[in-house]
């Protein structure tokens, strides 16, 4: 009994030594999260001062406690700042929802691989590009003028559509394009999900006669839902980023009324208008919002598909 023990020890030891160099690897990360993420924070307290740059972060600052909140409340733009950004976030989570698994669901219903393969990049690749290229390449593809989208459109007798410029259009212009960009790296969870299905299944059904659709209703969508209700959950804790990058790439100021979001308009504020107390008192609104939000979130994983961090 005793030799057992021993030999449970140092094998755990052995292992211990190998991790090591894995551990080892986490340094740069750690050290990019602290600086990147952890120092800034130190930059909230401008949230509660009448903030000059010329005395410094850490000068002799005028406190005003919440007053920059008081007016940011006050602003009839905040809620609509607000809304504009409920509205895109959430559209955007439901739709790649919705077109992540039935992507999914069809790509698990090609048999020959290589075009299975070859779709699967297809749909992945527009993921690893960069909204300051895409934005560009938007902005001349959905051009009332010269853009191949509005060329099609009077081409077949109807009128050009400004896409970027009509404030109804061009929040369902950046769901929509973000929906196209990310689907199908979002495909990825849902197929491997797929793929642990029990094969089993999907025999006894081809026993009984079962149809392609009857399997897909009846036993792929069945054994996803756990899948979908985890991130479906998680999600909710990033429903106040409606996606400052693309935006600000694609928008412009006769699309404010309905497609400034909260981000964008910290940006402005910041760095057009130099309003750094105010800007910093939104931001810091919209993080303390986005706390709750993820534990709220994680909360409904644990309790909806049984899902916990450690």
């Amino acid at each position: 009994m005793e030799q057992v023990k021993s030999k449970t020890i140092r094998r755990k030891r052995r292992g211990g030594v190998r991790q090591w160099p894995l551990h080892l690897m986490l340094i740069p990360a750690i050290v990019s999260l602290f600086i990147f993420q952890y120092i800034p924070m130190g930059g909230v307290v401008i949230a509660f001062q009448k903030f000059i740059p010329a005395k410094g972060l850490f000068g002799n600052q005028k406190w005003i406690g919440f007053e920059n909140f008081e007016f940011m409340f006050g602003l009839s733009k905040f809620w609509s700042l607000l809304r504009n950004t409920l509205f895109i976030s959430t559209s955007k989570i439901i739709l790649n929802l919705f077109m992540a698994v039935g992507a999914s669901l069809l790509l698990n219903e090609i048999r020959i691989s290589f075009i299975k393969r070859s779709v699967q990049t297809m749909i992945y690749l527009p993921h690893f590009i960069s909204w300051v290229i895409l934005g560009s390449i938007f902005q001349d593809i959905l051009s009332p003028s010269s853009g191949i989208v509005n060329t099609v459109i009077k081409a077949l007798g109807g009128e050009a559509v400004y896409f970027l410029g009509n404030e109804k259009i061009f929040p369902w212009t950046v769901i929509l394009t973000d929906v196209w960009k990310n689907f199908g790296y979002n495909t990825i969870v849902y197929l491997a999900a797929i793929s642990n299905i029990d094969p089993t299944l999907y025999e006894a059904s081809a026993v009984d006669g079962a149809k392609r659709y009857q399997n897909i209703w009846h036993i792929t969508l069945p054994e996803l839902r756990s899948t979908i209700v985890l991130l479906s959950t998680l999600s909710l804790g990033s429903i106040l980023n409606a996606g400052l990058e693309q935006i600000l790439t694609m928008y412009n100021p006769s699309v404010y009324s309905t497609g400034d979001i909260i981000d964008t308009y910290v940006y402005r504020m910041a760095m057009q208008d130099a309003q750094y107390s105010l800007s910093t008192a939104v931001g810091l609104f919209k993080s303390f919002i986005s706390m709750f939000l993820i534990i709220a979130s994680y909360w409904m994983a644990h309790k909806f598909a049984n899902y916990t961090i450690f």
